[in-house]
């Protein structure tokens, strides 16, 4: 069993090569929910959505979010009805808010809701939000405190961010099977997502640290800075905000207890090579994802690192 926690671009990405490499039945996925937004009316869990797409081989590789090949005609629409578009949704990935928002609103949890939609994209894998409470990332700016969404699309994240919560963590609980998930996991991921707002959701949920702590599985993850520059996105200007230094170093510390190999890009083999010195084992490889065949090479180097590090941990015993 493989299970990878998993948000963002970065994250979606990812699962796509991955998909490749592992049978579906053996790979559970714990995803982000602090994105979450009602938008029109509708209940839009982005990330969930972005991962079941990844899955099904229907992910938008243009703007790595939303179905390949929508349109937007409802989004024209609205904009000539003077309602607001900053938050772009296509026709296609819209239906998929309309059958979520008429489910939940029959009374079933956002974890039902999310296997349900991956049942019918024909997904084998298991698809877990972290949690069916609500929690909010929230990032607080000059200009005041700002839902994630807010802050990174509609403003394309130009504020200088003095911090970031996650309202409603404290009081939630991990989502069914999240914690069973962990338990009984082998090989743990940590996606190439935001330290922060894509990965720090999930662990502020109580009991999901603590669960990682105490498996027994080799736990990886992948950096999603290169260079002291992230990837893509805000992460680097969220991890500073949070106290982080922005390089691998930064991702090892915000993932220190729980964490046995991190996979870094080639261009920061010197950095790594002080990092290994603390006794943390570092891999370095090619860690963009441009092509299909980048992102199974990169799947299968992972899961190659983890099995090593296993393997020697046996070996140790």
């Amino acid at each position: 069993m493989i299970v990878v926690l998993t948000g963002g671009t970065g994250g979606a990405k990812f699962v796509e090569g991955l998909r490749h490499v592992v049978a579906p039945e053996e790979l559970t996925f714990i995803v982000n929910t602090g994105d979450d937004l009602e938008w029109w009316g509708l209940y839009v869990s982005p990330d969930v959505d972005s991962i079941i797409y990844a899955l099904a081989g229907r992910l938008s590789k243009e703007r790595g979010w939303g179905v390949k090949g929508d349109t937007f005609f409802c989004l024209e629409t609205m904009k000539a009805l003077d309602e607001p578009i900053w938050f772009h949704v296509g026709d296609r990935d819209l239906a998929v808010h309309l059958l979520r928002s008429k489910l939940l609103a029959e009374g079933k949890t956002v974890t039902t809701v999310a296997a349900e939609i991956a049942a019918k994209f024909g997904i084998r894998s298991r698809v877990l939000p972290m949690s069916n409470s609500r929690v909010e990332t929230r990032v607080d700016t000059p200009s005041g405190e700002l839902s994630f969404q807010e802050y990174f699309v509609q403003r394309w994240y130009q504020d200088p961010v003095k911090s970031v919560r996650f309202a409603g963590a404290t009081e939630a609980e991990p989502a069914p099977g999240v914690l069973e998930a962990i338990q009984q996991a082998s090989t743990i991921i940590l996606a190439p997502s935001n330290p922060i707002s894509s990965i720090g959701p999930i662990l502020a949920v109580p009991g999901i640290r603590e669960a990682l702590v105490e498996s027994n599985a080799t736990i990886a993850a992948v950096s999603p800075i290169i260079g002291g520059k992230a990837v893509s996105g805000p992460a680097g200007i969220m991890m500073a905000a949070q106290g982080l230094p922005v390089s691998i170093a930064g991702v090892t510390k915000a993932y220190e207890d729980i964490l046995d190999v991190l996979i870094a890009d080639d261009r920061d083999a010197a950095a790594a090579q002080k990092l290994q010195s603390s006794g943390l084992r570092v891999h370095c490889t090619n860690t963009i994802m441009k092509t299909r065949e980048d992102k199974i090479e990169l799947a299968r180097t992972v899961l190659a690192a983890c099995e090593s590090k296993h393997a020697a941990t046996i070996k140790q015993r």
